[in-house]
């Protein structure tokens, strides 16, 4: 299945996309998409609706972000060792872990915000895991058994923020809007295999990512075990799960993001995601 959430931000209503693309209204069946529904039994239920039973939503609804209430915005930093040579670092003998706030999170096609004294605001397709069961001490082998779905995610960051100044990445992953997701909730049956996703991103109109999952150091049964060591994972809980090469930073000269520019990005069975920088207010 494919879910969405659909409406004006903070309005949003569950739906899932039918075979022939259109939104269905599973508001009568399930409150949002978030918490019991994304549950094994929850999505069990939402899976056995018949979806031409369900009103066809009109028109083109703003989507929103696929998932409502995370408790947790997870990041796993050089994930990708193509990445992390671009940007002079070594691929790390265990997952760099961060945290994005959740108040960065915004609907896949919303716009970006630049925050005041930025300089190096930057972008990163990446790979979203949406946490169905809660984890805690998860071996690998029953990892997969804890995830609802996968979404597509924009984890945009300002690297002045994040590593000229002195502290944590936190701070450079978690201005509002720097964290897309969407536009669906593809249910782990819709992707045979994670780590074979095709993944691209292009900025006004150039491609500067193209890669895919496959060359991920540590992939997704690995750090659903390995999060779930240090903390409970809970539904709705997002992993993010690194990038590939072609961000700005690693661009010579380096580019970075401004007012006016056109982001666009996808990843093979997700969807896709289109941003237009605006300045904060």
């Amino acid at each position: 299945m494919k879910l969405v959430r659909y409406g004006e931000p903070g309005r949003e209503k569950p739906g899932l996309i039918d075979a022939e693309g259109r939104i269905r209204d599973l508001s009568a069946h399930v409150p949002d998409i978030a918490g019991a529904v994304l549950e094994p039994e929850g999505l069990a239920a939402v899976a056995a609706l018949d979806p031409s039973s369900l009103p066809v939503v009109d028109g083109t609804p703003r989507f929103g972000p696929c998932v409502a209430g995370t408790g947790k915005f997870i990041c796993i930093g050089l994930n990708y060792s193509d990445h992390a040579a671009e940007t002079g670092a070594t691929v790390p003998p265990e997952p760099i872990i961060f945290m994005k706030a959740t108040s960065a999170i915004t609907g896949p096609n919303d716009a970006i915000e630049i925050p005041r004294g930025s300089t190096k605001t930057d972008w990163e397709v990446e790979l979203g895991v949406v946490i169905g069961k809660t984890a805690k001490y998860v071996s690998e082998d029953d990892a997969m058994d804890h995830v609802a779905g996968y979404c597509l995610i924009n984890d945009v960051s300002e690297r002045a923020f994040q590593i000229e100044h002195h502290g944590q990445w936190t701070k450079g992953k978690s201005a509002d809007t720097f964290g897309p997701i969407g536009p669906w909730l593809a249910t782990r049956d819709e992707i045979a295999d994670p780590q074979k996703l095709a993944m691209w991103l292009e900025v006004n109109g150039h491609r500067f990512q193209n890669g895919t999952s496959a060359t991920m150091v540590y992939g997704v049964r690995f750090l659903v075990s390995y999060l779930s060591r240090f903390m409970s994972l809970r539904p709705g809980d997002i992993i993010s799960t690194g990038t590939p090469p072609g961000v700005g930073m690693g661009q010579k000269p380096q580019l970075y993001l401004k007012a006016g520019d056109v982001i666009t990005l996808g990843i093979e069975g997700l969807g896709e995601q289109r941003q237009v920088c605006v300045d904060a207010a």
